[in-house]
């Protein structure tokens, strides 16, 4: 074999491993390979680490993986060797093909779970931590892992679950998982069991640092400013001049409106790293420059937040996907098939949901927390059974098609009640995830951009109210150009597609309300701020509930909103955000052209 830096050997792999592309990440992993002497070599690797020659057990490992790629205990060992060097790239791609090779090796399948996590792939670290708990039911790792991963993609309840199972199958009580569980719970909204598990972590372990800092996190959260401030102390004495908690500090500062002090703190973020912000960080100074009204400086910290998170996540608005999901969905959902198709029949034993649509940031965190301030109406958040379904559908119907192709298996005589048993899935994972409370008659489902599935919805809850939040495109495009979003795609991550996807969004909408009977109420976020007792007994008469002016007060909803509006919606109503775009107006004009047809149609104008 060529020497490393000859012109003709084979080109390093991408990733980082140190093995040529050949033998690793290009590799054919289904085809088999010898390893015959491996184990033998193995055993030297390891003594040079022992003797803590680690550049001598590096040269060996790679050229021993080289003749023989497969032999999983020198890819494990040279996992952990990248590891131990940060080389989180490339020891994800030697523990992925660990898991490729033997799907059942549960420590690759744990470690590969949490680098996944830690890089915000959650999607990628439920597979893996579903498979660690499928490996070894009775491991509390696997279990925790899975808390992680829940609680982090807003599934807390199945979170809860897990963190319960990794603390009973412990023979000793754990400080860190205990704080895990804490702030599952905080992001419940229960905070009082929250800090009672905070308080235990504490007792238990003094001095851990991620227990001090969710609790700090937690009380900011709740409203207790003061308490939150004492424990970020308490916090950075356990971690001196940690990042995380300078950026706590800010948040603190901004929700007391100390923007000066807030700004300072992410001033000495930035000094002490030596270089620029991190997304979180540089977001968090736009929207504090933004309350100061220094708006230039405000849209650059923005502007500068998505492109470090286009650095740092490699993702990039899925244009070509949602495109070609929004063309299928236009052409199944039409008047003629919709009115050969059935509807599934009403539940009237249990609580039924309503469905506050809109884009990102157009206001429906707003409207769930007026509404579920009615005795009558639990907040559901944002439920993921919607989603989940479109997956599900064409098992469910056994069907070959895909969704939503797959509900033409409604016409056959063994899927009469195809729609019936997908009413009763959503009904019973909303029950599952604490959406309905006892004694209400409703439920709140506000995940965003729902309405791409306006057709699944009315198909499976005829009759269910869906309040349409509307704003002006402008202002909500603005709004979640300045923070941290993933829906839709990851359109979030630049200002063009964030513009490009609400056009898209907005006319798939629009072939809805054309094409099929809606139970379909718009309201409009600028009449909400301007006559807000008015659109209240519109939406709850809509609803069937009967007036309550409880609902007015939605900021002394002591519910926790799980999103980026729990702030402003802990406050009275406002109307600072209300066509905001104004002063924006000069950086937005690359998307005006865009939404100009969209801010038209809705009957807004551009001042």
């Amino acid at each position: 074999m060529p020497a490393p830096n000859h012109p003709n050997s084979p080109a390093p792999c991408p990733c980082g491993s140190g093995l040529t592309h050949d033998r690793c990440c290009g590799l054919d992993w289904t085809a088999s390979w010898p390893e015959s002497g491996a184990a033998a070599e193995i055993g030297r690797v390891r003594a040079a680490l022992v003797a803590g020659d680690s550049a001598k057990a590096e040269r060996a490992l790679v050229e021993l993986l080289e003749r023989s790629p497969k032999y999983i205990g020198g890819l494990n060992l040279l996992a952990e060797l990248r590891s131990a060097q940060n080389r989180t790239p490339a020891s994800e791609a030697l523990f992925a093909c660990i898991v490729r090779l033997d799907p059942n090796n549960l420590k690759a399948a744990q470690a590969l779970a949490l680098l996944l996590f830690n890089r915000g792939a959650l999607a990628e670290a439920e597979f893996h931590a579903r498979n660690a708990v499928r490996i070894a039911p009775t491991d509390p790792q696997s279990h925790n892992l899975m808390g992680m991963i829940m609680t982090e993609a807003q599934r807390p309840h199945v979170g809860e679950h897990h963190y319960r199972q990794a603390i009973k199958l412990l023979r000793a009580p754990s400080a860190i998982l205990i704080a895990n569980l804490a702030w599952n719970l905080k992001n419940q909204g229960r905070m009082a069991e929250s800090r009672t598990l905070y308080e235990e972590s504490a007792r238990i372990d003094p001095a851990i640092f991620q227990t001090f800092y969710g609790w700090a996190r937690m009380e900011e959260t709740d409203l207790n400013f003061a308490r939150a401030a004492e424990l970020l102390d308490a916090a950075e004495k356990l971690s001196p001049e940690n990042p995380s908690v300078l950026l706590q500090r800010a948040i603190l500062h901004g929700r007391v409106k100390h923007y000066g002090q807030a700004l300072a703190e992410l001033d000495d973020i930035e000094r002490r790293r030596g270089g620029g912000l991190g997304p979180i960080e540089a977001s968090e100074k736009g929207l504090l420059l933004d309350r100061m009204g220094r708006y230039a400086e405000a849209f650059a910290a923005f502007s500068e937040a998505k492109r470090s998170l286009r650095e740092l996540t490699g993702q990039n608005y899925l244009a070509e996907d949602a495109a070609e999901l929004f063309r299928r969905l236009k052409a199944f959902f039409v008047a003629p098939r919709l009115e050969i198709l059935p509807r599934a029949g009403v539940r009237p034993d249990v609580a039924q949901p309503i469905f506050i649509v809109g884009f990102p940031r157009s206001g429906t965190t707003m409207i769930e927390q007026t509404l579920s301030a009615h005795p009558l109406i639990s907040a559901g958040d944002e439920l993921p059974i919607v989603s989940e379904l479109t997956g599900l559908i064409p098992r469910m119907l056994n069907s070959p098609l895909g969704y939503p192709e797959a509900f033409a298996e409604l016409w056959l005589g063994d899927q009469v009640e195809g729609l019936d048993n997908l009413r009763d899935y959503y009904l019973q994972r909303a029950r599952q995830l604490g959406a309905i409370s006892k004694g209400v008659r409703w439920f709140t489902d506000k995940m965003p951009l729902n309405e791409t599935h306006l057709g699944l919805i009315a198909l499976i809850f005829p009759q269910a109210p869906i309040v349409h939040l509307l704003r002006h495109p402008l202002d909500v495009v603005l709004s979640v150009f300045s923070n941290h979003l993933t829906h839709g795609f990851y359109c979030a991550y630049d200002l063009i597609s964030i513009a490009q996807h609400y056009v898209l969004i907005a006319d798939l909408g629009e072939h809805y309300r054309r094409e099929m009977a809606l139970c379909y109420l718009p309201v409009r976020y600028e009449d909400v701020i301007d006559n807000q007792e008015e659109k209240l007994r519109e939406m709850l008469a809509f609803v069937g509930a009967p007036y309550d002016r409880r609902c007015l007060a939605f900021h002394e909803n002591r519910r926790y909103a799980r999103t980026a509006s729990y702030a402003q919606v802990t406050e009275k109503l406002y109307d600072r955000s209300r066509y905001r775009y104004r002063a924006y107006l000069k950086q937005l004009e690359p998307v005006i052209p865009i939404l100009e047809p969209a801010i038209r149609r809705l009957g807004y104008t551009i001042e």
